[in-house]
């Protein structure tokens, strides 16, 4: 009996502790940013319909640091869309998941810019330190601190609260409810989280099957489903209900249920794993659902 209990805790810290690498995977280095010219994995491919004007995509270089850092560390983003009247256009922050880098999401970059007509919104999306061509290591507070960077260089050119709306895919969840929950440079006006996870600790009693909090094997301080009870703007919510990393039940229906702000709507996905939402869904639905929510008082 002992022996078994042994090895039942044995598999149980192999495997937790890694869960900072399996949330945090900035694999698959690269040099530059290839954009339409990626040939690496995708979870979709557009058609030309949706190219975007080479005179509208910048890529930039902002500078993060928190609290407890002495020097910052260089983070790279693109913006898409013309720089020059961010002060008058809707902005979407789409902040990513936890694997790789800006070109295995330019698609969804993309899709992004074609809300409500094409360019009709600026979309900004960066890679959290430690990846892509961002400098540092990967961190909770580090992306906190990144995604934040992202917001003051929005600042700086003029963008308001009322103009930004954030967009959290996975990973990107944790600081689009972090930084709405507890606003630091700018308070966006609405927020869109698909395939959000609950937790650190419910991810990690959903990988074990033992339910332990995550304090236990991680640093992790992620807590959506507390997060998003401090949050008032709009909340749209998207998950695939056949998502196999992130349960829609035991996680994004968590973070749905405890939302308490002025409006919240939910858009289920049928059949749809956890990088398949916008595809399973159907691009023009995908744009309909989200442009919606956007025009919506």
């Amino acid at each position: 009996m002992k022996k078994t209990v042994v090895i039942i805790i044995v598999l149980f810290l192999s495997s937790c502790l890694k869960l900072d690498d399996n949330l945090f995977n900035p694999k698959n280095t690269i040099k530059q940013y290839e954009l339409d010219n990626y040939t690496g994995e995708q979870d979709f491919k557009l058609s030309s319909f949706y190219d975007i004007p080479s005179n509208l995509i910048t890529e930039l270089t902002l500078e993060s640091k928190t609290e407890n850092e002495t020097e910052s560390t260089k983070i790279k983003a693109i913006y898409v869309g013309d720089v020059n009247t961010i002060a008058t256009d809707t902005i979407i922050l789409y902040c990513h998941g936890n694997k790789w880098h800006i070109d295995f999401y330019w698609q969804r970059t993309k899709l992004l810019a074609h809300v409500n007509g094409k360019n009709k919104y600026g979309v900004l999306i960066l890679d959290y330190r430690g990846y892509g061509l961002s400098e540092g290591k990967a961190s909770e507070q580090g992306m906190y601190a990144d995604v934040d960077a992202a917001m003051k260089w929005l600042k700086l050119k003029g963008c308001q609260n009322q103009n930004l709306i954030m967009y959290g895919f996975s990973l990107g969840t944790a600081p689009t409810c972090e930084l709405t929950s507890k606003p630091r440079t700018l308070e966006p006006s609405k927020i869109i989280l698909e395939a959000p996870f609950a937790s650190a600790d419910v991810m990690a009693n959903d990988g074990a099957q033992l339910s332990m909090p995550a304090t236990f094997f991680t640093d992790l301080k992620i807590d959506n489903a507390e997060e998003i009870k401090n949050v008032n703007a709009p909340f749209l919510w998207i998950h695939g209900n056949n998502d196999n990393f992130l349960n829609y039940k035991t996680h994004g229906q968590v973070v749905f249920n405890n939302y308490k702000g002025t409006y919240k709507e939910f858009f289920i996905v049928d059949g749809a794993d956890h990088g398949e939402v916008p595809a399973k869904m159907g691009f023009d639905k995908y744009l309909e659902v989200v442009g919606k929510f956007i025009r919506k008082p």
